[in-house]
C-alpha cells in the first residue's frame, strides 16, 4: 500500500481540477467552484494525515464531490431566495409581501432581459410617456383624472405634501398618526415636507368640527391616514371623506387620503369589511388618493397616486419625483397586473392575493386531506387541522379567515421539525402553534404540494 507521501502527492492540483469537464460544464460561477475545490483537497489531505482515508479518489470523483457541495453552497449562500410559505400568512412582509400572477412575472422577465419601449413610442418614433400604459388602465379602472407611480406609498405622501403643502400647516386626526413599517410615522414624514402637522381631535374620536377649528390662513391641506395596520375599536368617531371634501371645497384647502392597502375591487365579498377602496374615494370627490401596490392589489413594491389633473402635474414637475421614479421591471409588472383587473373573474383567478382570499372553506379542507393522504401514502405521518389564516403586510388588522392546515407528526420537538422543514433546499415556512408545526395550505401554491408532501415524508418518517 502507498504511503502517506506518495498518497499525498496524487492529490490533484487546484487548476488541474478546475479543468475536469464535471466542473468545466456545471452552470455554478467558478470563484464558487475554487472555493470548494480547496477546501475538498485540504480536507483530503487532512484525512490522510490522520490515517481515515487509505485512498484517494479518481479526478471525476473528486470532481462530482466539488459541484454537489458546490451547488448546495451557492443555494444557501444566496442571500435572497424561493421559499414556500405556509405561515397562512398571505402578504408576509418577511417574505415578501405579494406574490406577482404569471402575466406580472413574465412581464418583468421580459423587461429585464432584454430593451423595452420604457420611453420610447414606437408608432411615432420618437420618446414617449413611460407610465402610460400605468396610466390608461388607472383611469379605466378608478376613474381618476391622472395618476403617478413612485417606490412607495411612503414616498407618496412624502412627494403629495412637498408639492402642494410645503412651508403650509396639514391636518391630521390624532387616531391617524400611524406608525408603519421600519419606524417611519407620519409626523416624521411630514416633518421632511417642510410642513407643519396640526393635530385635530383626540386618538379615538375626531369630529369634522375639530378640523374647521384648526383651519386658518396657512392651512395647506388635510390628509385622512387609513390605519390599514391596527384598530381603535369602541368609543369611537371619525370624519367621513365626505364630510372632509366639502370642509375642504369650502375653505379651498385640498383633500389628500391614504387608503394604505390598495384595493381596487370591493373586498367585501371576501370577508373584508372597513378597507376603503380607491374608486370610493375618488368618487366621494379626495383630490388626492395614495395606496401601496404590494399590499391587497397584489403587484411589486410602489406607491400609486391618483388624483386632479392639476396636482398630479405639479408632482410631475416635482425634482423629487426623479428620486422617487420606479424602474422598468415595476412598470411592466405594475402594468401586466392592472390589465388583469380590466377583467374582474381574471383578476380572482391570476392574481395571488385574490385568489388566496378567494379560497372557500371546503377547498382549502379539500386540499388538507388531500395532502395529508399523500403523505401517509407515502410512509410519512401528519394531520389535518382547522386554523385561521390572516392578510398580513401591515393590511386588515384583526382579520381572520377560516383555513386548514397539515401537522407533520414527528418524534422530534416542534422546533426541530420547524427547523428541519426551514432548512430544506427550498425552505417551508410554517408556524408553530400549540407545540405543533401548522402548514396552513391557503398560501401555499398547488405546483409546490409535491414539494411540500416529499418534505413532510422526509422528516417524519
Amino acid at each position: 500500500m502507498p504511503d502517506k507521501k506518495d498518497l499525498l502527492k496524487q492529490i490533484p492540483q487546484v487548476d488541474k481540477l478546475m479543468q475536469n469537464e464535471f466542473i468545466t460544464k456545471c452552470d455554478i460561477y467558478r470563484h464558487e467552484v475554487t472555493e470548494v475545490v480547496r477546501d475538498i483537497l485540504d480536507e483530503l489531505r487532512d484525512e490522510l494525515k490522520s490515517g481515515k482515508l487509505r485512498s484517494i479518489p479518481d479526478n471525476d470523483e473528486i470532481a462530482k464531490s466539488v459541484v454537489k457541495r458546490a451547488a448546495k453552497r451557492a443555494l444557501k449562500n444566496k442571500g435572497i431566495k424561493r421559499v414556500i410559505n405556509a405561515t397562512g400568512v398571505i402578504l408576509h412582509s418577511n417574505l415578501g409581501r405579494a406574490c406577482l400572477s404569471k402575466a406580472a412575472a413574465e412581464a418583468v422577465v421580459e423587461a429585464a432581459a432584454s430593451y423595452c419601449t420604457l420611453e420610447y413610442d414606437v408608432e411615432k418614433g420618437k420618446r414617449g410617456n413611460r407610465t402610460e400604459g400605468i396610466e390608461k388602465y388607472l383611469r379605466e379602472l378608478t376613474g381618476c383624472e391622472s395618476s403617478l407611480i413612485v417606490n412607495n406609498n411612503a414616498s407618496a405622501v412624502l412627494l403629495i405634501l412637498s408639492t402642494i403643502a410645503d412651508g403650509g400647516k396639514v391636518l391630521v386626526s390624532r387616531g391617524e398618526l400611524v406608525e408603519i413599517g421600519g419606524g417611519f410615522r407620519v409626523p416624521d414624514i411630514i416633518s421632511l415636507c417642510g410642513c407643519t402637522l396640526l393635530e385635530v381631535g383626540t386618538t379615538n374620536k375626531t369630529r369634522i368640527a375639530d378640523y374647521e377649528a384648526a383651519i386658518d390662513e396657512n392651512t395647506k391641506a388635510i390628509l385622512k391616514v387609513h390605519a390599514s395596520n391596527f384598530k381603535i375599536v369602541g368609543f369611537t368617531e371619525s370624519a367621513a371623506i365626505k364630510e372632509l371634501v366639502a370642509l375642504g371645497k369650502k375653505h379651498n384647502i385640498p383633500i389628500i387620503e391614504d387608503i394604505g392597502s390598495g384595493a381596487l375591487i370591493d373586498v367585501q365579498r371576501y370577508g373584508i369589511t372597513g378597507e376603503p377602496c380607491a374608486r370610493e374615494s375618488l368618487k366621494n370627490s379626495a383630490d388626492i388618493v395614495s395606496f401601496s401596490g404590494d399590499k391587497l392589489l397584489g403587484g411589486l413594491q410602489c406607491g400609486i397616486i391618483l388624483g386632479r389633473e392639476t396636482y398630479i402635474s405639479a408632482m410631475k414637475k416635482h425634482p423629487l419625483y426623479r428620486a422617487f421614479r420606479v424602474d422598468k421591471m415595476t412598470i411592466a409588472a405594475m402594468e401586466a397586473t392592472l390589465r388583469i383587473y380590466a377583467d374582474p373573474i381574471a383578476a380572482e383567478r391570476d392574481i395571488p392575493v385574490l385568489s388566496m382570499l378567494a379560497l372557500t372553506e371546503d377547498t382549502l379542507k379539500a386540499r388538507a386531506n388531500q395532502l395529508c393522504g399523500e403523505i401517509r401514502q407515502r410512509g410519512g405521518a401528519a394531520d389535518v387541522v382547522s386554523t385561521k389564516s390572516v392578510a398580513g403586510g401591515g393590511a386588515v388588522p384583526g382579520l381572520e379567515l377560516n383555513s386548514y392546515a397539515i401537522v407533520p407528526i414527528s418524534s422530534k420537538s416542534a422546533e426541530m421539525t420547524e427547523k428541519k422543514l426551514r432548512n430544506k433546499p427550498i425552505p417551508v415556512i410554517g408556524h408553530i402553534e400549540n407545540d405543533k408545526v401548522l402548514l396552513d395550505v391557503r398560501t401555499i401554491f398547488e405546483e409546490d404540494f409535491e414539494y411540500v408532501i416529499d418534505s413532510v415524508v422526509e422528516i417524519t418518517k
